[in-house]
């Protein structure tokens, strides 16, 4: 999975298309990811010790990676993600994830 937990990504698919927001989790072995602010539903919560009132409570669910493109900032448009491999001035080699359509590296 090239998205991570921290990345900036628009919603590109659903009902919240368009939307521009950060990864809170990540979940690879589903393939699926949490956005802020996005795919948020009504849990009825029964109550508790921790919670005596109970309630209904607005929670944030996982949607499909798929359904999610990362988001470059400084170009305001969303884009792939590739792997390059750069050296520093040492001659280390460092893995790092690049924008496809721009070329910066992600943060």
């Amino acid at each position: 999975m090239r998205i991570k937990k921290g990345d900036k990504v628009q919603v590109i698919a659903g009902a919240y298309k368009g939307t521009v927001a950060e990864v809170t989790k990540v979940f690879p072995k589903d393939s699926k990811v949490i956005v802020e602010g996005v795919n948020i539903v009504k849990k009825h919560m029964k109550p508790t010790q921790a919670n005596p009132d109970g309630g209904i409570i607005e929670k944030e669910m996982p949607i499909h990676i798929s359904n999610v493109m990362a988001y470059d900032e400084k170009a305001k448009t969303a884009s792939k993600i590739r792997y390059e491999i750069k050296e520093d001035k040492k001659g280390n080699k460092q893995k790092v994830r690049v924008y496809k359509k721009t070329g910066a590296t992600v943060k």
